[in-house]
């Protein structure tokens, strides 16, 4: 079997290793330059591979390929292959077929990473065999191919989702859906709801899939829609019989007899998006029968995730906070409502169809000033400019933070939440959110 590998990052060099393991003749082909680490990797591994282009007879000369997330469909070359018949899967779908581990597949909107980690905290406590992977640590090929878990966390994207054929995750988890990435999906919201449920189109009756019963995109595909797969939701609006709610400021799970009820107020992470995180996390961890007692002492003592409304430091009686995570508009709302003080909100980016018109309230109510972080700006200022007396222009993280520093006052909140992709101005959100920190500690 032959399979070619479209791009060289952490999950197409992953899937050439277990490839390369599993008997496969291996191409890797990158139109951009490899970094040297995985340059490395391949090298050590007599893999085949080249940089700069796609010899496109060679990828032709497949039986399948593996397409890196980041390439998106439309793409000429991956076009082509599937008029030609030639498969073209993800680096989950891959993997999946080398595993007999039980998986968690973790999808969403905003959260996943949270939830993901939070999980795979909760299942490492409870000493079971477990690797987190997807969007998060070294990717799942390349884990099977070094040794293989018995359990396996997955954050998975929607464009990985894209991706798979006959995946099928036993416990499957949606943290809510907003609209996201359109640009990839004919700016359909409709076509990027599809894709998120991908994440069900494989399970059986034996699987389960845990979602957020307040989302009304996700009430509504579940009306519409059948998955063979039990359903257990979480809500904070709803008593439910079996899945997750809150109750008196508790969260009460219920998957089977086992009733575990938590004080909202004793969760190491706090605002109504963590406590349904919590509860997402929870469900998965009585399905895989994590001790109560477990379970407690995780969800206290899980520290928070970088990026996601990380605290950097206080100047001057000035909090500055680090949400670079917040790559679309749902994530920046959750940002601005969880502000207790008036706020001076950093925002920007490469804007991925977004609409502004959800913020509206809250930016009224807590932001005191703009400081916009990207190349064009201009669907911000037309949003928010008769909401706001201050909407500045910055061209980097430092003069972003520079601006900022001048605007507040003790007592304030300088929030870093883009509510835009990083590209324009930065590698990506991490890099972002790193230079935030350092000009922070600058100032």
């Amino acid at each position: 079997m032959k399979i070619a590998v479209l791009g060289a990052g952490e999950s197409g060099v992953g899937t050439a290793m277990l490839a390369k393991q599993k008997g496969y003749e291996v191409f890797v082909s990158d139109k951009g330059e490899i970094s040297k680490k995985y340059k490395e990797v391949l090298l050590h591994n007599d893999i085949v591979f080249e940089e700069g282009k796609h010899t496109v007879e060679k990828i032709f000369d497949a039986d399948v390929v593996m397409k890196s997330p980041g390439i998106p469909d439309k793409v000429q070359l991956v076009q082509e292959l599937i008029a030609k018949g030639i498969p073209v899967i993800s680096e989950i779908e891959f993997a999946s077929k080398f595993t007999n581990a039980t998986i968690v597949g973790i999808t969403g909107s905003n959260g996943k990473t949270t939830t993901t980690l939070l999980t795979h905290h909760v299942l490492k406590r409870a000493k079971l065999d477990v690797g987190v992977a997807g969007n998060v640590g070294d990717s799942f090929a390349w884990q099977v191919a070094k040794g293989d878990h018995e359990n396996y966390v997955l954050e998975l994207s929607s464009f990985q989702l894209d991706g798979i054929e006959d995946f099928a995750p036993h416990i499957a988890v949606i943290t809510n859906i907003s609209p996201d990435h359109l640009d990839r999906y004919e700016y359909k919201y409709e076509n990027y709801i599809n894709s998120k449920f991908r994440i069900t189109k494989n399970q059986t009756e034996d699987d389960y899939l845990i979602y957020d019963g307040d989302d009304e995109a996700i009430v509504t595909w579940l009306k519409n829609n059948k998955t063979k797969a039990t359903l257990l939701p979480f809500s904070l609006n709803n008593k439910v019989e079996k899945g997750a709610y809150k109750e008196n400021n508790n969260i009460i799970i219920q998957t089977n007899t086992n009733k575990f009820t938590m004080s909202i107020k004793a969760l190491a992470l706090q605002g109504s998006h963590n406590t349904k995180n919590a509860m997402a996390s929870s469900m998965v961890s009585q399905l895989l029968n994590v001790r109560n007692e477990t379970l407690r002492e995780s969800l206290e003592d899980f520290e928070s995730v970088e990026h996601r409304l990380e605290p950097v430091l206080k100047i001057n009686g000035v909090h500055y906070i680090n949400d670079s995570k917040a790559t679309n508009v749902n994530a920046t709302f959750y940002a601005l409502d969880s502000m207790k003080s008036d706020t001076i909100w950093i925002v920007g980016g490469v804007d991925k169809g977004n609409d502004y018109s959800d913020l509206l309230p809250l930016v009224h109510e807590k932001v005191k000033a703009i400081v916009c972080l990207g190349v064009d700006n201009k669907k911000i200022k037309e949003a928010f400019d008769n909401v706001v007396d201050f909407i500045i222009e910055t061209q980097g993280a430092e003069e972003a933070v520079k601006v900022a520093y001048k605007l507040a006052s003790k007592g304030d909140n300088v929030l870093l939440s883009p509510a835009c992709a990083s590209f324009d101005l930065f590698e990506n959100y991490e890099d972002r959110g790193r230079q935030f920190k350092a000009a922070v500690r600058l100032l």
